[in-house]
């Protein structure tokens, strides 16, 4: 079972790209980030067409998340709940949804990027970060394996970026940050790409601007963490450097993870 995430930066603008991928690569679930389209405008029959099954949670113009599946998606909750453990209807920014397929809970998550800091911004990207953290920690209790995928917004360590001096001052390296992204590692919660290379540059994310690409100066956000019993079934876990290559890409690029199969 493959589940990769992949934030395309707009559906309107990536979606030769996307269906390009998808047609190429072949995941069982595709979590996207950037939709960057209400539920009403993202062109479905697209890819219902090709037989694959969309569900979205939409904003106009800004975030947005979506799952493509081969398969059928259960228990889709939209939104990432409260700390108290309710909806959280004062979020206003579409930045999760969650379901299941084939037995793994799966989530595709935009984690707010927090700039400017020190600011509003920047105590949103915390506060939203202790809210996945909580969630996180619920998921753990169905014992199930669970996939919490997606643009972390966070730099976990120097080695996840090509000239670390540079990003000092940016929310995505604040200690704050990484230490509530640690956190939910503490909790149980494996780095997939990490377990399969430990070491060394595995960016998901190049600027558009002064050749960031040809230059290689990447960065690593977009993570995929296993919970105890999804790092049971890992396979492997790589970043497909090919979409982001290619002409008007996004400026991510998918990263993906293999499971055994459950069934």
């Amino acid at each position: 079972m493959k589940i990769a995430t992949f934030n395309i930066n707009g559906i309107k603008a990536r979606l030769p790209r996307l269906l390009e991928w998808l047609d190429e690569f072949q995941p069982d679930v595709a979590c996207l980030q950037e939709i960057k389209s209400i539920d009403e405008n993202f062109p479905r029959l697209e890819f219902e067409d090709k037989g694959w099954i969309v569900e979205t949670h939409g904003q106009k113009s800004f975030n947005g998340v979506a799952f493509i599946s081969k398969h059928p998606i259960n228990d889709i909750q939209r939104g990432l709940p409260a700390l108290d453990g309710g909806n959280c209807t004062e979020d206003e920014q579409a930045r999760y949804i969650e379901g299941v397929v084939n037995g793994v809970r799966i989530a595709s998550i935009y984690l707010p990027n927090g700039n400017p800091r020190p600011g509003l911004k920047f105590d949103y990207k915390l506060a939203w970060m202790d809210r996945l953290s909580n969630h996180a920690e619920n998921l753990l209790k169905s014992e199930q394996p669970v996939v919490l995928a997606g643009d972390y917004n966070v730099i976990p360590q120097d080695e996840d970026c090509y000239d670390p001096a540079a990003w000092t001052e940016d929310a995505l390296t604040q200690p704050e940050s990484r230490a509530r992204f640690r956190s939910i590692l503490h909790l149980g919660y494996t780095d997939a790409l990490r377990q399969i290379k430990p070491h060394g540059a595995a960016y998901s994310y190049w600027d558009f601007q002064r050749g960031a690409w040809q230059k290689d100066n990447g960065i690593r956000i977009d993570h995929l963490l296993l919970s105890p019993q999804a790092a049971d079934l890992l396979k492997d876990c790589q970043v497909d450097r090919t979409p982001r290559g290619k002409e008007k890409p996004s400026d991510h690029t998918p990263v993906w993870v293999e499971l055994e199969d459950l069934t």
